[in-house]
């Protein structure tokens, strides 16, 4: 299928919204990454959605160019090819882009849609992300608003953040964090809908514990009462039909119960990075543990050219990640949901 469109993206987001589940969001930062991810939605017979971080256009661009915008438009570009084989929905989405970034990032790919439009080519993205959660809420509302505008006209869904998601995340660390940092108010979920509302479709990530990186269950101290309090507090003073699309960012080492009762307020997309890279990178550990004799050219030998062609250990990477890719959509309840089903 294409990517895609405005019209079939929001057609996704509806039915995850009204049947109770969410859209795995899986990082990827190179052509293998990326056929991992349509292979596996393929597989769940799960719409779903790719994403490009600033790190990961950045790596694909290559270490001379390192140009986050350019990578992420030659992911998109591949993407847009490979997923006419696959027979379900995928969207394109970009990964927390920070205020700093906005116009060495976002803006140059918002530009790049409209071009496309312009010769009567599709979007490149169907979505993006601003992540103006190191800002006052104030401030963050304030360009949200523009960017919203911008996107809006380019038939582009914007997604938000206020608070902070803790730990890592390609290269930007907000390490341990005031308590309340961590915690979206029902006040600030009002301040949201209100500042955006109106304007355009968006996605809205709020904070409710969250951690980026991975740890053992237990160790996340998740709150998802704050997305059911938020939600009915706008609701409350809008009507029902003002329920947020909302994003669960930082998920790793999530208890499946605490998965689930987020999908009850409204949660319609989880990214989903760290546990994909663990699965990628196995294999290829494995691999080299495995044939080490063959994988290199020890005291003068040849080697085993099977063995350290690239391409013997990608496959496997691949497969792993496409195996994950299929228990997020599991855990995600997503798994035979595609529009196409």
């Amino acid at each position: 299928m294409p990517i895609a469109n405005h019209k079939t993206y929001c057609r996704m987001l509806d039915n995850a919204q009204q049947n109770g589940f969410a859209y795995p969001a899986i990082n990827i930062a190179s052509m293998t990454t990326a056929n991992a991810a349509l292979r596996a939605f393929a597989e769940a017979k799960s719409d779903g959605i790719i994403q490009v971080s600033t790190g990961g256009g950045e790596f694909a661009s290559g270490q001379s160019v390192k140009n986050g915008a350019l990578g992420a438009i030659s992911l998109a570009q591949h993407l847009h090819l490979m997923a006419e084989q696959y027979p379900v929905q995928i969207a394109l989405h970009t990964d927390h882009c920070q205020p700093k970034k906005v116009d060495s990032f976002l803006r140059p790919l918002i530009a790049e849609t409209a071009k496309r439009r312009a010769q009567g080519l599709p979007n490149l993205f169907s979505s993006h992300m601003f992540d103006g959660s190191e800002l006052p809420l104030d401030e963050n509302m304030e360009i949200s608003k523009q960017l919203l505008a911008e996107c809006t006209e380019q038939e582009i869904i914007l997604e938000v953040e206020a608070g902070v998601v803790g730990g890592e995340e390609d290269g930007v660390d907000h390490g341990e964090q005031p308590n309340e940092k961590l915690y979206t108010t029902p006040k600030d979920m009002v301040q949201v809908y209100e500042t955006l509302s109106g304007i355009g479709r968006f996605m809205f990530a709020a904070t409710f514990g969250n951690v980026h990186g991975v740890y053992k269950p237990g160790n996340v101290k998740l709150k998802p009462s704050i997305l059911r309090d938020g939600q009915a507090a706008v609701t409350a003073k809008h009507g029902t039909a003002a329920e947020m699309d909302l994003v669960f960012h930082g998920g790793s080492g999530s208890s499946i119960e605490e998965i689930h009762e987020t999908l009850n307020y409204g949660v319609i997309k989880m990214n989903v990075d760290t546990d994909t890279q663990y699965a990628f990178t196995r294999p290829i550990v494995d691999h080299m543990l495995t044939n080490y004799e063959g994988v290199l050219k020890i005291e003068g030998e040849v080697g085993n050219k099977k063995m350290y062609d690239p391409r013997s250990y990608l496959k496997k990477a691949e497969t792993a990640m496409m195996e994950r890719v299929q228990q997020a959509c599991d855990d995600l309840l997503s798994t035979g949901k595609s529009l196409n089903a």
